[in-house]
């Protein structure tokens, strides 16, 4: 049987050498970091994006930390406080209203809940911790004067490189097309 051990040159005399340098590595230029990309999805109406969610899934199973943040859903009392661990890496956040906002005519504290929600989202964008975050339907928390667009703009411009963003609803600024790296329009929803 061979031996599986390997014998250093220095072992076969008895003379003591130097060992030869190590090469120095070099790293592949594009396997230094892998960018996070900005994803929107988009249609003409408010619609369950399902293939976002399962993207999201998908991510976390992978091992990924998502974070998927609904502005405008609300009734179960959650916001930014009381985040639901939905499974391994993957946690999801509501706005703390009581009800679902369904236009730009809100009372006090459901603007203050959206507020709150945006601030926890641009926290865990800036925090760098999530490697995805899936802002739902922030199209329309613009559209209804709930989020500033230019607020938008400027995390999307500062955020940790390696964050990748989804942002999904109808009405969606042009300056956030803009910025996207993918865009995804649905133009047809089958009622059944």
């Amino acid at each position: 049987m061979v031996s599986q051990l390997r014998v250093l040159p220095t072992t076969l005399t008895n003379k003591v050498s130097t060992p030869a340098p190590v090469p120095t590595i070099t790293r592949h230029p594009l396997l230094s970091a892998i960018e996070g990309t900005v994803q929107v999805f988009t249609s003409q109406h408010r619609t369950f994006f399902t293939n976002v969610m399962v993207q999201a899934m998908r991510v976390a199973e992978q091992g990924l930390p998502v974070l998927v943040v609904q502005f405008l859903k609300g009734g179960i009392n959650q916001g930014p406080e009381n985040p639901m661990s939905m499974g391994q890496n993957l946690d999801w956040v509501r706005c703390g209203s009581p009800t679902c906002i369904k236009g730009p005519d809100v009372d006090d504290d459901t603007r203050t809940a959206v507020q709150e929600l945006w601030k926890h989202a641009q926290l865990a964008i800036r925090g760098g911790v999530y490697g995805l975050i899936v802002l739902d339907e922030l199209s329309l928390a613009i559209d209804f004067g709930l989020i500033s667009e230019n607020e938008v703009l400027t995390l999307i411009k500062d955020r940790p490189s390696h964050v990748e963003v989804i942002f999904t609803g109808p009405q969606m600024p042009e300056s956030l097309l803009d910025v996207a790296d993918q865009v995804t329009q649905f133009r047809r929803n089958y009622i059944v």
